[in-house]
C-alpha cells in the first residue's frame, strides 16, 4: 500500500496502473522495474500476482498489492510439458482475477485515482478479454528479444517450408528466411519438471558478495541458468566437474529444483566441495545483478535468458550460453554469432566442453577480446537510457500513450 511518505515523495498524477506478471522471476523483474518507472513519473501503482510466486511487498512499501490463487493440482504440476502449464494458470487464474478487479474498480470510485490501464504478460492470454468487461485498455510486456519475438512471429513460414516439426536430421540447417539462425534455434518450448513451479526463490544468498570481495578483478566465472531450467544428473555433474577442471574461480547458483529428483547438492560426489578448497562457492539464489556488476565476475555461465542477457551485456560480462528452451535459443545464436559478446556450448553437455568454453572466456586472449565488444555494448546500452536515447524515448512515448487514455 501507498504510504504517506512516498506519497509526499513524489507528485501523483491522478492515474493508476495495475500490472499483473507471470510468476516467473524473467517475467516478475521486468514487470516491477517498469512499474518503478511508472511511479517515477507520477503513476500509482497496483500489482496483482499469483500465490505461486509471491512477492515480498516490503521491498516496494509504494505500490499496492493484491494476491490471487493460482494453485496447480498435482496432476497439472507433474506435466514436463510447459504448454500445458501455462494453459492451466490461465484458467484457473481467470475468475480470481475478475474478483480482483471487481473489487479494485469498487475502491477507485472512493479514491483519488483513476486506473488507466493495465499491463500484463503475453502468455496471459485471458487477461485482454476480462480487462475489456471493466472497459481497461491492455499494453503487453514483452519480455523476449526482439530477434526471438520475429522467431516466433516466423512460425506460419516456418511450418509453410517444412521447417516445423523440427527433423533432427535437419538440426543445422541454415533458415534462410530467418538469419543467423539454424534450425536448431528455433525457440521450441521443453522443459524439466515443472512441479517446482511454485517453489518460491525470494532470499538472496549475499553471503556471495562477500566472497566476491576477496577475489582479483575479472577472476571468477558466475554460473546461473535462471528460476525454471530444469537439468538432469548428468547435465549437474558434468557442469560441477568442468568448473571444477576450469581451475577457474566460480560462484554457481543450484537453487532448489535445478536438478531433476534432488533436492539440492546430494547428488555431488563425497568430498567435492571440500576438494575445491575454496575455489568454488555455491549458493541457492544470488542477488544477479548485484553480482553481475561486482569487479571481480569476468564471464557468466548462462542459460541465454533475456533478462540475463541484457544484465550481462549493461554490466560488461562475457557469457557463455546454455540455452535450454524458448528465446533462449535465438539469444544463444545472436550472442555468439552476431553480437560476438560470447560463446555458445551448442550440443550435449560435457564436462571437458565447458572447461575449455570458461578458460577461453576468462583466462585466453579470446575472452578478452569479448569483454572489449561487451564494454562497447554497454557504453550503447548506457546511451540508449540517458535523456534523447532510444530507451528513454520509448519510455516517454509509453507515458504519453499511457495518459491519453
Amino acid at each position: 500500500m501507498e504510504t504517506k511518505q512516498e506519497s509526499c515523495r513524489l507528485p501523483r498524477n491522478g492515474k493508476r496502473v495495475i500490472l499483473f506478471p507471470l510468476p516467473y522471476q524473467g517475467h516478475i523483474n521486468p514487470m516491477l522495474q517498469i512499474a518503478s518507472v511508472l511511479y517515477s513519473k507520477g503513476f500509482s501503482i497496483t500489482i496483482i500476482h499469483t500465490n505461486l510466486n509471491p512477492l515480498n511487498a516490503c521491498n516496494y512499501p509504494h505500490f499496492e498489492f493484491h494476491s490471487i490463487s493460482a494453485s496447480l493440482s498435482e496432476t497439472e504440476a507433474s506435466t514436463e510439458d510447459i504448454v500445458a502449464i501455462l494453459i492451466a494458470l490461465n484458467a484457473k487464474c481467470v475468475v480470481p482475477f475478475w474478483d480482483c478487479l471487481v473489487k479494485l474498480t469498487s475502491i477507485s470510485n472512493v479514491q483519488e485515482d483513476s486506473f488507466a490501464c493495465i499491463i500484463t504478460d503475453p502468455l496471459w492470454y485471458f487477461v485482454h478479454a476480462v480487462a475489456n468487461d471493466f472497459k481497461l485498455p491492455t499494453i503487453i510486456l514483452q519480455t523476449n528479444s526482439v530477434s526471438a519475438y520475429l522467431a516466433f512471429a516466423a512460425y506460419p513460414i516456418l511450418r509453410e517450408k517444412c521447417y516445423l516439426p523440427i527433423q533432427d536430421s535437419q538440426l543445422e540447417a541454415p533458415i534462410i528466411e530467418c538469419p543467423p539462425l539454424r534450425v536448431k534455434d528455433i525457440p521450441i518450448f521443453e522443459t524439466g519438471d515443472p512441479k517446482n513451479v511454485d517453489k518460491v526463490i525470494s532470499a538472496m544468498d549475499e553471503s556471495c558478495i562477500s566472497w566476491l570481495d576477496k577475489h582479483a578483478p575479472k577472476s571468477v566465472i558466475y554460473v546461473s541458468f535462471g528460476s525454471v531450467v530444469n537439468i538432469d544428473e548428468t547435465e549437474f555433474l558434468e557442469i560441477a566437474w568442468g568448473l571444477a577442471n576450469s581451475r577457474v574461480p566460480f560462484l554457481w547458483v543450484v537453487r532448489p529444483g535445478l536438478v531433476r529428483e534432488a533436492e539440492w547438492l546430494e547428488l555431488l560426489p563425497k568430498g567435492f566441495v571440500e576438494m575445491l578448497d575454496g575455489r568454488g562457492h555455491i549458493v541457492k539464489w544470488a542477488p544477479q545483478q548485484e553480482v553481475l556488476a561486482h569487479p571481480a565476475v569476468g564471464g557468466f555461465l548462462t542459460h541465454g535468458g533475456w533478462n540475463s542477457t541484457l544484465e550481462s551485456i549493461c554490466e560488461g560480462v562475457p557469457m557463455i550460453c546454455q540455452p535450454y528452451f524458448g528465446d533462449q535459443m535465438v539469444n544463444a545464436r545472436y550472442i555468439s554469432h552476431v553480437w560476438r559478446l560470447g560463446l555458445h556450448l551448442d550440443g550435449k553437455v560435457e564436462r571437458r566442453e565447458i572447461e575449455i568454453a570458461v578458460r577461453r572466456v576468462m583466462i585466453e586472449t579470446e575472452g578478452q577480446e569479448m569483454r572489449e565488444r561487451i564494454l562497447y555494448s554497454k557504453e550503447k546500452a548506457n546511451l540508449c537510457l540517458k535523456p534523447g536515447g532510444s530507451s528513454y524515448q520509448s519510455l516517454e512515448r509509453l507515458i504519453d500513450h499511457i495518459l491519453s487514455f
